[in-house]
């Protein structure tokens, strides 16, 4: 059984309070009596109902504090889906073929299924020529924002399109032993793949790969930018414009065979709803108990008391 208050700070309220009723109200030994301000008791009974008074308050100011005492202790069981988004961070991913550009296209997609989703964990994996863990599940999704925030290319240095070691990671980073699916949404443009992450997918259990598809199968230059200004396009040793262009089939093949489904992203947004119908159906699993405890109310009695007893102290005698 616990007894606790709803406003402990007004605590110090009710000390200065008590400070105040000290430093006011002394003995006065030379006298005889008390004295409060100018006044002076010399009777038994004023300082009876001084002290009533004083206890009248000191029952009313307890009340402000809200105490309560624990009535029982009920478990919540929250149930939802671990979620890592591998996000594709290569020189590729600038490219405006999807405007304003893949990148920010990938970012307005993760963005809008933080935005629907309700008690799930979520995590990011940003990937180029390496991956790591830039942000473990949890459930914080304003925390998320902040993360995704800062996703860009400039992330990882070198180029490349390390799929295999980004799905390595979450998939060693899920809790043992969920029961429930387990999900990765993959975004890229499916550039520079190896054929050793479809190998990886096949062995995957219980986890469910949903990819994305970023860019155009007609391609687009890579910008680059100079203090926001534009100052050309990537070219390659022999000094021609290099063209990224999507690749459809790699991202294809990692979801289906991790029973997952794949998405063409467009300009409508129409693949977010596919995708948020599609991770609703999954099963989901214990991810938090929580325990809260109810309690139960007791200003109200000693409201009910101070009144009382100013009530007597101050009027009826």
């Amino acid at each position: 059984m616990e007894f606790n208050f709803e406003k402990i700070d007004y605590i110090y309220i009710m000390l200065f309070f008590i400070l105040i009723i000290f430093f006011l109200l002394g003995y006065n030994k030379k006298r005889k009596g008390f004295s409060f301000f100018n006044l002076k008791f010399k009777t038994k009974w004023e300082v009876f109902k001084l002290t009533g008074l004083i206890l009248s308050l000191g029952f009313i100011i307890f009340a402000l504090f809200e105490p309560k005492i624990e009535k029982e202790t009920v478990s919540i069981k929250k149930e939802g889906l671990d979620i890592y988004f591998l996000i594709d961070v290569s020189n590729s991913m600038d490219a405006e073929d999807l405007k304003p550009s893949r990148m920010h296209r990938a970012k307005e997609i993760v963005q809008e299924v933080i935005n629907n989703l309700q008690g799930d964990r979520i995590g990011f994996i940003p990937f180029s020529s390496d991956a790591y863990i830039q942000m473990p599940l949890t459930d914080d999704y304003t925390m998320g924002r902040l993360f995704l925030d800062v996703v860009d290319t400039n992330m990882i240095y070198g180029g490349g399109t390390n799929i295999e070691k980004a799905i390595k990671i979450a998939s060693e980073s899920f809790s043992a032993g969920t029961k429930g699916d387990r999900v990765i949404i993959l975004f890229s443009d499916g550039e520079e793949h190896d054929e050793r992450v479809i190998a990886l997918a096949k062995t995957l259990n219980n986890i469910k790969i949903y990819t994305i598809g970023i860019g155009t199968q007609n391609g687009g230059p890579i910008p680059i930018y100079e203090k926001g200004n534009l100052n050309g396009y990537l070219k390659d040793k022999n000094g021609e414009t290099v063209i990224t262009k999507l690749n459809i089939s790699t991202l294809e093949e990692i979801s289906n065979v991790t029973g997952g489904k794949f998405y063409l992203s467009t300009l409508f947004g129409d693949e977010i709803k596919l995708l948020i119908d599609d991770i609703s159906k999954l099963k989901k699993s214990e991810i938090k108990n929580n325990e809260i405890k109810i309690y139960t109310h007791l200003f109200q009695y000693f409201l009910l008391i101070g009144l009382l007893l100013f009530i007597i102290f101050y009027i009826l005698l």
